[in-house]
């Protein structure tokens, strides 16, 4: 996935997260994953598998389209 996309789903999920009250840390124990995974998700540092994306879409309580909504 081309980096300038990445940074968007970052900046997505990060969006996400804080307007539902969560820290890296809250999300990462939803979804069985570190907080740093999160931190590097949300820094565009790492391609995301889809089937941790749908995780983070199921912790968020939102559809996984949310997340590419750029």
């Amino acid at each position: 996935m081309p980096e300038k996309y990445l940074k968007k789903l970052g900046q997505n999920i990060r969006s996400l997260r804080k307007s539902k009250k969560l820290s890296q840390e809250k999300l990462a124990e939803l979804i069985g994953k570190s907080r740093n995974y999160i931190g590097m998700i949300e820094r565009a540092e790492c391609n995301v598998p889809s089937k941790t994306l749908f995780e983070i879409a199921i912790a968020l309580n939102t559809h996984p389209k949310e997340l590419f909504d750029f």
